[in-house]
């Protein structure tokens, strides 16, 4: 895969394998991370719901963890949508059609009569 470019975003972008790598393997820590928290909701639930205090007791530190974890899952969307940002800036760069300038600011080329 290395090196191979993904054309599917409807436009004829071209990204580069490594970028989709970079993707992938960040998906595959939000899917990881999102699985544990299914976990910890679980156990979460069960400790509450046998009203034992040490059950109860553990759940503060449960709920401590699901919150860092979900934590972890938005910055890594942030750093996904910067990378995909910077991804297409650069695609983008040869593109002369005027849509989007690389700082994202929506270009102004009007079409005059002529």
């Amino acid at each position: 895969m290395e090196g191979d470019a993904f054309s599917g975003l409807g436009n004829g972008t071209q990204i580069d394998g490594k970028v989709l790598q970079t993707f992938q393997k960040s998906f595959v820590q939000v899917q990881n991370i999102l699985d544990q928290n299914r976990l910890l909701i679980n156990e979460i639930n069960q400790n509450h719901e046998s009203k034992i205090p040490d059950n109860l007791s553990r759940n503060v530190g449960l709920i401590r963890e699901l919150n860092n974890n979900i934590r972890r899952v938005v910055d890594l969307y942030a750093d996904l949508s910067t990378s995909f940002t910077k991804s297409m800036d650069a695609s983008s760069e040869g593109d002369s059609s005027g849509a989007f300038k690389s700082d994202g600011k929506a270009g102004h080329k009007r079409n005059r009569p002529g």
